[in-house]
């Protein structure tokens, strides 16, 4: 008994991590290792823009690259509204869709 009471012997003894605790500590290992947004030029944006248009109007595949903190997405589908309004587009895919902001590309391709 006299022991457990030197040194680090009293909290050796008696480890113990609640779910909250494990729950948490996960979370924040997962997020701690975020990535910036990557910077796109002009020159990029129009490049998308054109693969986005040629998907919109001769109804092609398109695939995205979607930005995400810790890596990298990819989508594929075709456009089917482009609203400039709200800045997003509309991807289309099997019998599903989903709308995707236009700061999330960071490339696309036919």
């Amino acid at each position: 008994m006299a022991k457990k009471l030197e040194g680090n012997g009293l909290f050796e003894s008696s480890r113990l991590m609640l779910p909250e605790h494990r729950e948490a500590y996960s979370l924040y290992m997962t997020h701690k290792d975020s990535r910036p947004r990557p910077v796109i030029d002009e020159q990029e944006w129009q490049e998308i823009g054109q693969t986005l248009m040629v998907s919109l109007k001769e109804h092609v595949e398109v695939t995205l690259t979607l930005y995400d903190p810790y890596e990298d997405k990819q989508a594929s589908g075709f456009v089917t509204v482009i609203n400039s309004f709200r800045q997003e587009i509309k991807l289309r895919y099997d019998n599903d869709w989903e709308w995707i902001k236009f700061d999330d590309i960071i490339a696309a391709s036919l």
